[in-house]
Order: C-alpha cells, then structure tokens, then sequence
C-alpha cells in the first residue's frame, strides 16, 4: 500500500508532467500513461478497445503489460520517469 508520502509525490509528479517544454515520443507518452493508470487504479480490467481505436488499444496493451506490479512500484517508476524526462 502506498504511503501518504509517495502518494503527493506521484500526484505531484503528474501536475508537473504538464509543464514538459516538449512532447515526448509516442514509446515515453505510452510508459507514462501505463505507469500512472497502474498506479492509481492497479491492473488493467477494462475489455480491450475496439480493433479501429489504435490509441485506445495502444494504451491498453501498455498498461496490461505491468499486471500484477505493485502501485507503489509502478508510482515509484512513473515519478522516476517524470523526474528524468523534466531535467
């Protein structure tokens, strides 16, 4: 379970992934959603977009690859990557 702590942290972090100069790479945008949805909401149960919904099942795909990771693990890795991508 994730401590108080690391929860304003991971919050924080996804207030300031807003204020990233540049857009990220279609592979980082896909990490980063996956990681947060992971994060906040433990693994993917939602059925799997429609065939036509590329980004849907994009994004889906990415989040159903860390089933069974932690949320403070995944919390822990998404504000890692936020950190890496704002310096």
């Amino acid at each position: 379970m994730p401590t108080n702590d690391l929860q304003r942290e991971f919050e924080q972090a996804a207030i300031d992934i807003k204020r990233l100069g540049e857009r990220p790479d279609n592979d980082t945008l896909l990490k980063l959603y996956a990681l947060y949805k992971q994060g906040a909401e433990g693994d993917a149960c939602q059925e799997r977009p429609g065939f036509f919904d590329f980004v849907g099942t994009a994004k889906h795909e990415a989040w159903a690859t860390l089933r069974g990771m932690p949320a403070d693990q995944a919390m822990r890795r998404y504000i890692d990557l936020v950190r890496q991508l704002l310096a």
